[in-house]
């Protein structure tokens, strides 16, 4: 990220040396240079606003889609697993936060034609001075080879919408079966889909976002839980097709269990742990039964639904809330969380001395 002066004229009201009605022009004030952003060593000053640097990606694009989403999930596809040529083609999910509750939408996007640049892990130093010489025709030649590496024309945006009563506040597609997905709403509600139908549509078609994107499918779900309020926490089992959590701002997590492909039972008595809201849910990678999930009260929860309703361990990970954890698929025994305050952690589990029914070693 680098920073820029957003708002030149808010910039130039704090120079106690301006004066009201001068007929300056804000353009007189010098744009500052571009810098790098350090997180935790640099601060914004009034007027100021981070602003990606373009450069920094192999691809980028942008889509005004309306309503502002406050949460997607990457849907996998059998495009296959490593993908490193371009053009790219992505599916994902998405819910809006719009202005009236009865104007909310899930959307299910397929990106396809996604230009951009292979490039090298590390870049390579230039060999002398020729090299830096050249640079400016490097450049060139590099824009070229996005073109070329991109495929013909513009990335396509194709779009199907699902009516969603109320605020979507997270979404999550489960990995197994890509098509369903479960939805938390500001209405105190969590709700499955079954978005099959749409996937296929979106992979047989070509046709630009412009055509039938105004269309929203009135669709019921699969089922449909209330909570006691809303909330944001929402994770489906990795290891257990069709497991759910859900927890809530009144502190309370329930499990979801699969009875059969398109329904689910859900534990009515929920698990109780934190003394403020549940932020965040995260499965296990490698022990079934086991989770985690952290809380504005600046705790991480460790459970095992073998064990009861009340964690196997709990301890203090920040001084504010705990937004937001995630749990190492590659080294189970990590666990990453992010703070309200802007700190980040990674903990060793293994350093936490509880002992797991059906495990040898402690989590």
């Amino acid at each position: 990220m680098v920073r820029s002066i957003k708002n030149p004229k808010k910039a130039k009201r704090k120079n106690k040396g301006s004066k009201k009605g001068d007929g300056s022009s804000s353009s007189a004030i010098p744009s500052m240079p571009a810098k790098v952003w350090q997180p935790g060593v640099d601060k914004l000053e009034e007027g100021e606003e981070l602003q990606c640097d373009p450069s920094a990606y192999n691809s980028l694009h942008a889509f005004h889609i309306g309503w502002p989403c406050l949460s997607f999930d990457i849907v996998r596809d059998t495009l296959g697993l490593v993908r490193t040529e371009f053009p790219h083609t992505v599916y994902f999910v998405a819910g809006t936060q719009a202005e009236k509750a009865a104007w909310n939408s899930l959307g299910i996007f397929k990106v396809s034609n996604i230009s951009g640049k292979k490039r090298e892990p590390v870049p390579a130093k230039p060999a002398d001075e020729d090299s830096n010489m050249d640079s400016e025709d490097s450049d060139s030649d590099e824009d070229n080879d996005d073109e070329e590496a991109g495929g013909s024309g513009a990335p396509v945006l194709q779009l199907r919408k699902v009516a969603h009563e109320g605020c979507v506040n997270r979404i999550r597609a489960m990995t197994q079966n890509p098509h369903i997905c479960a939805s938390w709403a500001d209405t105190g509600h969590v709700q499955v889909w079954d978005f099959s139908s749409h996937l296929n549509a979106l992979a047989e078609s070509e046709a630009d976002v412009s055509q039938g994107a105004s269309s929203v499918f009135n669709q019921a779900p699969l089922v449909k839980f209330g909570h006691k309020d809303e909330g944001f926490a929402l994770d489906w089992s990795p290891l257990v097709p069709g497991r759910l959590l859900s927890g809530d701002c009144k502190n309370y997590i329930h499990l979801w269990e699969p009875t059969s492909g398109s329904t689910w039972n859900v534990d009515t008595t929920p698990y109780i742990g934190h003394t403020s809201s549940v932020e965040d849910l995260q499965w296990s990678p490698t022990e079934p039964d086991v989770f985690a999930s952290c809380s504005v009260d600046g705790n991480i929860a460790i459970w095992d639904i073998r064990l009861g309703k009340s964690p196997a361990t709990s301890f203090k990970a920040h001084d504010a809330d705990v937004n937001v954890i995630s749990w190492n698929r590659l080294a189970s025994c990590m666990l990453a969380s992010g703070s309200d305050d802007g700190t980040f952690s990674i903990r060793d589990l293994r350093l936490l001395k509880v002992c797991l029914v059906g495990t040898s070693a402690s989590v």
